[in-house]
């Protein structure tokens, strides 16, 4: 398997600030294939300039699925491996060499095997560049029998018969710098239609009851999650713990604090390793202040030392926060020394921080007298 042939594929509109940082980013690959949907400013020509095998293929009515099948298509049979991108992305150097790495040396017992790799995503980052939301992404296969499915929040699908096993790319990451004034705003009615076009899949149902907390929507935020909860196939259980905090944060919302609790608390049970349910719901304690339960569940998520490599990992999850919280809730609580050692835990994490260090003088200040 040497010499792998490596092509990154990607679909765009109107992006041409984003083409030269991601063509420097994506140079590691054999070959860049673009497929524009429309482009009205310099993109096309900007990314043909830069090297780019650019087409032109308009979408309409609109659907990412069919854009990104369109965009596959153009991909060389020859191909071994297909990166799938977006422009507002980029790679972090060496990426290459890690994802053929572990490409040649993934081993099966099964004979004949299709891949799909999984690698660090950054889906946002923090003013000072380090990583805020990570999960793994899915963004890598072999050129055949992969195709797009759903309209929004599309996914790879295998439909090939030979086994299809997931390769880990250690050190491969991908890091993501959106435009923050494009919208989302089809976001809704293409998960609405997603819903519609097939009431059993769950994943669908799942991100349409996202969506519509994220609209403030609660009352159809907690129908439709609640129906992806009862659904036969809804077994991925870091996703319904997942539902079960969006259920959580609107019944909060809607000022239904005893159902936000009872929420919270089946988010815990369902997967009581990942920091995220505990810390979301710290932070609603800490709005209502409830000091004695912002110290339990902040001492729980601290004990949790390595993030999820399954699901999505929330950043503040992982900073300053939890340490932060606990010392806040140490302090109202008397414990002055505890709040002191966590106090100074937060500050290692934001060391200019203004708030972090008044609030370590103010703790020091009660521990001494």
């Amino acid at each position: 398997m040497n010499g792998l042939k490596i092509c990154v594929y990607a679909i765009c509109k109107n992006e041409e600030s984003f083409v030269d940082q991601w063509m420097d980013s994506m140079k590691e690959a054999d070959l860049v294939v673009v497929t524009d949907t429309g482009s009205e400013d310099d993109t096309v020509k900007r990314l043909r300039e830069r090297g780019a095998i650019v087409y032109v293929d308009i979408v309409k009515p609109w659907r990412f699925d069919k854009a990104r099948n369109i965009s596959l298509d153009h991909v060389p049979e020859d191909v071994d491996i297909c990166v799938c991108t977006d422009l507002d992305e980029r790679f972090e150097p060496g990426w290459r060499a890690c994802l053929e790495k572990a490409w040649k040396s993934h081993k099966s017992s099964k004979g004949p095997i299709a891949k799909t790799g999984r690698y660090l995503y950054n889906w946002s980052l923090k003013a000072d560049g380090t990583p805020d939301i990570q999960f793994y992404y899915f963004k890598v296969h072999d050129r055949k029998n992969f195709r797009w499915k759903c309209p929004v929040h599309e996914f790879l699908q295998y439909v090939g018969e030979i086994p299809l096993e997931t390769v880990y790319i250690d050190g491969m990451v991908l890091n993501h710098h959106p435009d923050p004034k494009k919208s989302r705003g089809s976001y809704l009615p293409l998960l609405e239609l997603a819903v519609k076009e097939d009431s059993k899949n769950e994943r669908m149902r799942y991100y349409l009851g996202r969506e519509y907390m994220y609209k403030g929507q609660w009352q159809k935020s907690i129908e439709t999650l609640n129906g992806y909860l009862l659904m036969p196939q809804a077994r991925w259980c870091d996703e319904r713990c997942a539902a079960m905090r969006w259920i959580a944060k609107s019944y909060y919302r809607m000022g239904k604090n005893k159902d936000a609790y009872n929420w919270y608390y089946k988010a815990i049970a369902e997967v009581s390793t990942m920091r995220d349910p505990y810390i979301e719901f710290a932070k609603m304690c800490y709005d209502l202040k409830d000091w004695s339960m912002v110290y339990f569940l902040t001492l729980e998520a601290l004990k949790i030392k390595e993030k999820s490599r399954s699901f999505v990992n929330m950043g503040y999850s992982w900073d300053y926060t939890p340490d932060d919280l606990c010392a806040i809730a140490s302090y109202r609580m008397g414990l002055l020394q505890e709040s002191l050692v966590h106090g100074k835990a937060a500050l290692t994490y934001k060391p200019e921080d203004a708030r972090l260090i008044n609030n370590l003088k103010l703790i020091s200040a009660a521990e001494k007298s």
